[in-house]
């Protein structure tokens, strides 16, 4: 079994997800006592939150190909950015390294043409939504048409990830809006919604959803993994 290299803390609300989900699948997949063997290097996430609100990704990228330099010398056989948001600088990590490095967009894409689907709802930070780093690999690699929430959606998402969610602060009030915003978006033709910030499908869990949903925390994990017992 091979390594599996975590950078995580953004946030640990979903880090410790990260960890669950990949014990859980290998464990599943190889039965008894299994489990995944993994390496995490954590950072404090109001660093990386003041640095994203500043317009800093050249630092964060920095710190990135940092931490996922640890990973590597380590013994990490692949690097896993448990975030979707900060693979906005995912090229200053593989800059980095030499083991693989998962991009969580690309694993959802393919997840996504698994299931015949063409266009597809996108919820998450406003850096994911707006910035090309994430649609554009998945229009440009896997033929998807990403619908994104109209102005109001996008700051209200942007506000309930920062001020709630990563804080590990989930209510009724907040998944019944987000169940809002994904209704507004199937009805201009979304076959499908990609839960695309890793605490959002904690707040809103896939049997409350009305359309197929894509929860890129489980999706990274199981990419992970398949790698990992190859």
């Amino acid at each position: 079994m091979k390594t599996i290299g975590l950078i995580g803390g953004m946030s640990w609300e979903s880090s410790k997800v990260y960890y669950e989900y990949m014990n859980r699948l290998v464990q599943q997949e190889l039965g008894g006592t299994h489990s995944a063997k993994i390496i995490m290097s954590s950072v404090d996430f109001a660093e990386i939150e003041k640095l994203s609100f500043e317009g800093n990704w050249s630092a964060i990228g920095q710190l990135m190909g940092e931490h996922a330099s640890i990973l590597e010398k380590a013994g990490a056989d692949m690097v896993i950015l448990c975030t979707n948001t900060i693979h906005l600088v995912s090229d200053a990590i593989t800059g980095t390294i030499t083991v693989p490095f998962l991009h969580i967009a690309e694993a959802t894409g393919k997840a996504i043409q698994k299931q015949g689907l063409k266009k597809v709802a996108l919820l998450g930070t406003k850096f994911t939504m707006e910035e090309d780093f994430y649609t554009k690999k998945l229009e440009d690699n896997y033929k998807l048409e990403v619908l994104l929430p109209e102005q109001n959606d996008r700051d209200f998402l942007q506000d309930l990830i920062y001020d709630e969610l990563v804080k590990g602060k989930f209510t009724k009030e907040g998944k019944e809006k987000c169940l809002n915003i994904i209704s507004k978006l199937q009805k201009k033709g979304a076959e499908g919604v990609i839960l695309g910030c890793t605490e959002l499908p904690i707040l809103i869990p896939n049997k409350e959803l009305f359309l197929p949903s894509f929860n890129t925390t489980l999706i990274h994990s199981q990419e992970a993994v398949n790698l990992a017992l190859s």
